[in-house]
């Protein structure tokens, strides 16, 4: 059962009638009326290097970011870390797992990724993900989101009730960053005002991150306003069952 405040923050939809659905929560930001095109950019970086096309764009334009971050990506990238712990005043670590395992009950998986398997193992990504960003000095993480931002419903209630935010978006930038750059600028220049944007930082090899640096400049030159998570209020998480992937039991 659901606690109350955990309840107040899960749309029902989140829990569909069958239970091995997979749920990709969604969420944007409540902002008062008449305030000004404003988005919240987040990135996740899940393992392998970093993106300085990205990350030079945002320090050239003070966009503020806040960046999900794997335990792996945190200890091949100690130079980039130093930083984005430099700016605390653009960037912010969240938590995106020790390992890089979606919250999913079952033994497959995803996207080539294995999943976590079952809850204990859930609590433990999420746990040591939190450790693996407190230990860079950084405050405690209260947001995570998992690898490729897919979950169990069951999951979603563990995560919940450990005082821990689920952090889902409203725009879809990059799809794993295996856009084109030209269709990740348009995805992001068309942002509307409350959007959580959703995109990768750790590609620096493919041609999505261009087009996150130069959607973002856009939105900046457009007089649009960034933000935090932590700004507004969320909407109650809204789930989308995932259509693609298949159902694991």
């Amino acid at each position: 059962m659901l606690s109350a405040a955990v309840a107040q923050s899960v749309d029902p939809g989140c829990f569909p009638a069958a239970h091995d659905d997979l749920v990709e929560p969604r969420m944007s930001m409540v902002l008062p009326p008449g305030t000004p095109r404003t988005v919240a950019l987040t990135l996740d970086a899940c393992s392998g290097a970093a993106d300085m096309r990205i990350i030079d764009t945002l320090l050239a334009l003070s966009i503020p970011a806040t960046i999900f971050v794997t335990g792996l990506w945190l200890r091949s990238n100690g130079p980039t870390l130093e930083i984005l712990r430099s700016r605390p005043d653009l960037f912010t670590l969240q938590n995106h797992g020790e390992l890089h395992l979606p919250a999913i009950l079952g033994a497959h998986r995803i996207y080539g990724l294995p999943v976590a398997g079952t809850l204990d193992a859930v609590r433990r990504e999420v746990e040591r993900g939190a450790d693996a960003v407190a230990a860079t000095g950084a405050a405690r993480p209260h947001w995570y989101r998992t690898a490729a931002a897919i979950y169990s419903p069951a999951a979603i209630t563990s995560i919940e009730a450990m005082d821990v935010r689920i952090a889902g978006y409203s725009l879809g930038a990059d799809d794993g960053a295996s856009l084109p750059a030209a269709s990740v600028e348009r995805r992001i220049a068309a942002a509307v005002s409350g959007d959580v944007i959703i995109a990768h930082v750790n590609q620096p090899h493919r041609p999505s991150g261009a087009g996150v640096a130069a959607g973002v400049t856009e939105l900046h030159q457009s007089g649009t306003g960034f933000v935090g998570l932590d700004a507004f209020p969320m909407s109650a998480l809204r789930c989308h069952v995932h259509s693609v992937a298949p159902r694991v039991a």
